[in-house]
């Protein structure tokens, strides 16, 4: 399938997500995810679904229970809002690009801080 086509798939699955989340969603996990990016497959047959918090817990355990608990109830959300034959299988996968930035951005403060020493 087109890259195009995919991309802006999964941009609106994003926005829905990110939509449920903050305003329909009764569940205490769903309120504390902020929805970051999703990737859609070829064949639209999974999305993956790219999510941060801000609280402190294992992000594997979170990662499981969105994957147990939410995933079908989103998906069939999802699937009432977006106009797509096939609406893919939702899997939720913790984005550490935030953390890894942060973590970047102290180290080159450190190199700074002893370089004016």
């Amino acid at each position: 399938m087109n890259q195009i086509k995919l991309k802006r798939i999964g941009s609106q699955i994003a926005q829905e997500l990110s939509n449920i989340c903050a305003t329909e969603a009764h569940d205490s996990l769903l309120k504390n995810i902020t929805i970051t990016g999703v990737e859609v497959t070829n064949d639209l047959g999974l999305a993956k679904v790219f999510f941060t918090t801000l609280k402190d817990e294992d992000h594997k355990t979170l990662e499981k229970q969105l994957n147990d608990d939410t995933a079908g109830y989103l998906r069939t959300k999802i699937a009432d809002r977006i106009e797509i034959r096939h609406t893919p299988k939702i899997r939720f996968q913790y984005d550490n690009s935030i953390a890894y930035g942060n973590n970047i951005e102290r180290l080159i403060n450190e190199i700074h801080e002893k370089d004016g020493e």
